[in-house]
């Protein structure tokens, strides 16, 4: 499940980048809402997660990246998103925000909108990295976890040093080249990337 706003306002985004915004943690719900009702694309990843209370249990929808909403705008017209309550800051370098990786944020769409079971998973930069080759997840890139019970392939948001973990058919995958593949710019400019306030 997702919140992934307005879609007629999808036309109009197609070819603006994507940031990450850190929020208030348990606001994401609100700022994302509050955001899209600007006419700006929003993106709230959500799994099935199981709450126990004293009383009960109950599954609710909760943020993949908690603490974080993903959107797709001029980063020259970011101010309506800065004075969003629950709004801390943009992700990136200095005061100047960074956009997310185009092919991993699509690969988090990608998981979401076919209802795939998602949880979130330590950060892994390294691994047998595998691409997904049949199925509703098709061209999914991540690293291949190899469990007794079933497979997972880990993808990465690797701005945020965030990442998660879906299970997957291993007849389903193929492993990657280094030399097939070319490295995202994301990867080379992690370990700069700060918090900036504007």
């Amino acid at each position: 499940m997702y919140f992934n706003g307005d879609s007629s306002i999808t036309a109009i985004s197609a070819e603006l980048p994507w940031f990450a915004i850190q929020v208030r943690t348990r606001y994401e719900k609100q700022v994302a809402q509050s955001i899209e009702s600007k006419k700006i694309h929003t993106f709230l990843p959500l799994y099935a997660a199981r709450r126990r209370w004293s009383d009960r249990t109950k599954e609710v929808h909760v943020p993949l990246f908690d603490g974080y909403v993903f959107c797709q705008l001029d980063p020259c017209e970011r101010m309506p998103v800065l004075v969003t309550p629950g709004v801390l800051q943009f992700v990136g370098i200095g005061k100047t925000p960074v956009p997310v990786e185009q092919g991993e944020i699509a690969a988090i769409q990608k998981l979401v909108q076919f209802g795939s079971v998602v949880r979130p998973w330590p950060f892994l930069r390294e691994g047998e990295r595998v691409r997904v080759d049949d199925g509703p997840l098709r061209n999914v890139e991540g690293i291949l976890l190899r469990g007794e019970d079933a497979d997972e392939v880990v993808v990465s948001i690797t701005l945020l040093q965030r990442s998660v973990a879906v299970k997957i058919d291993r007849a389903l995958v193929t492993p990657i080249r280094t030399w097939m593949r070319k490295p995202a710019a994301a990867e080379t400019r992690w370990e700069e990337a700060r918090f900036a306030s504007g």
